[in-house]
């Protein structure tokens, strides 16, 4: 946890541009119902770290009544230690849960014609419908915000040859949960500079493995970069060519 964090239950609102930009997606793809009961995923990371002080700050002033809780997964990755992040989401009161399995070890074992990246994801992806399950959630939450989408849309279609990226809020296949992504409308950027303003509890690598050498994702990011620099309203437009994407 970074030094000087404060562990109170007084926090910084998330500004208002951020506020706006999520309940956009919320009401757009229509994410939360009066009574839900979501279960948000925090790597640690700044970008879900924010998603949780502005789902926070929508349970306490939202007209819409719904509960949260927290998940993190610990991959037992030399490196990564979510077990800091505890005193923190202790301190806002919210139910917590830290499930592990050593997901780099079972890889070795059962990953077949995957990067560890997806393989891991999928791992991750199934320990938390299990938790929800168990403790009767029926949405989980997680916190992939416009870039990440951008940067799905190019690896689908550069590498896949499909016209695909991230449900902004879908059903899963067992019909039993929803996946919301609130945070389609909000760039990386905006996150960052709110985490860094909030001096929020980042855990350093939150996936030291994927970050031991470049990925496809990060030629994909740099592209993107290079290219906004160019054409500043790049990630606009994308993010309209991509709306008819994003719906489950």
């Amino acid at each position: 946890m970074k030094n000087g964090c404060a562990l109170s239950a007084e926090f910084i609102p998330p500004p208002k541009s951020l506020l706006r930009k999520t309940g956009q997606a919320l009401v757009d793809f229509q994410m939360l119902q009066a009574g839900d009961k979501v279960l948000l995923g925090v790597s640690g990371g700044k970008d879900s770290l924010s998603l949780l002080h502005i789902l926070h700050h929508f349970q306490r002033h939202a007209p819409v009544k719904f509960t949260l809780a927290v998940i993190t997964v610990d991959p037992e990755i030399d490196g990564f230690l979510p077990a800091q992040l505890k005193p923190y989401i202790k301190a806002l009161d919210l139910p917590y849960f830290m499930p592990s399995q050593s997901i780099m070890a079972d890889a070795q074992i059962h990953m077949k014609g995957d990067s560890f990246c997806a393989y891991c994801a999928r791992m991750k992806r199934g320990m938390m419908y299990s938790v929800a399950r168990q403790h009767g959630f029926n949405v989980l939450a997680l916190a992939q915000h416009l870039d990440d989408l951008a940067e799905s849309l190019l690896m689908s279609l550069f590498y896949g040859g499909k016209l695909n990226t991230m449900k902004a809020h879908y059903t899963i296949d067992a019909g039993d949960l929803r996946v919301i992504r609130p945070l389609v409308y909000v760039r990386e950027r905006q996150l960052a500079t709110f985490a860094k303003a909030q001096n929020l509890p980042v855990v350093a690598d939150s996936c030291p493995a994927c970050f031991r050498k470049p990925t496809k994702r990060e030629h994909i990011k740099q592209l993107l970069a290079q290219q906004e620099h160019d054409s500043p309203t790049l990630f606009k437009n994308l993010l309209t060519a991509m709306q008819p994407l994003l719906r489950g």
